[in-house]
């Protein structure tokens, strides 16, 4: 317990039951109006995509480059690129860098949303 903690406590301790409630009270007062201390948004490492990628591979690295994300908000625009890719055969080169796109989009909103606040 650090010595301003101590201090307090003796004070507290000191205090009649009123004045207690009322330091309690006050101290709740101070609590609510601090505010929450807000994390900084996180930077995306970006990995390298190696060079015979596939789109597996690459929805994997960029989950990886971009941790802070929540997937679920972009499961619609990933998914269909990947069923675009296994069921009508869209070639890789062209999915992947949509995908990319689909989470640096996804970053920026996220970065929006964090400066609003």
């Amino acid at each position: 317990m650090k010595q301003t903690e101590k201090k307090l406590l003796n004070i507290y301790r000191k205090l009649n039951e009123t004045d207690q409630q009322t330091l309690e009270k006050f101290a709740n007062f101070l609590q609510s109006n601090a505010g929450e201390e807000v994390e900084p948004l996180a930077e995306p490492v970006l990995i390298e995509a190696k060079v015979d990628e596939t789109v597996v591979g690459a929805l994997k690295r960029l989950s990886a480059s971009y941790p802070m994300l929540d997937l679920s908000i972009m499961l619609n625009k990933t998914s269909t690129l990947m069923t675009q890719h296994i069921l009508q055969g869209r070639i890789k080169e062209e999915v992947i860098p949509e995908l990319e796109s689909v989470f640096a989009e996804q970053y920026l909103e996220l970065q929006n949303q964090e400066l609003k606040k």
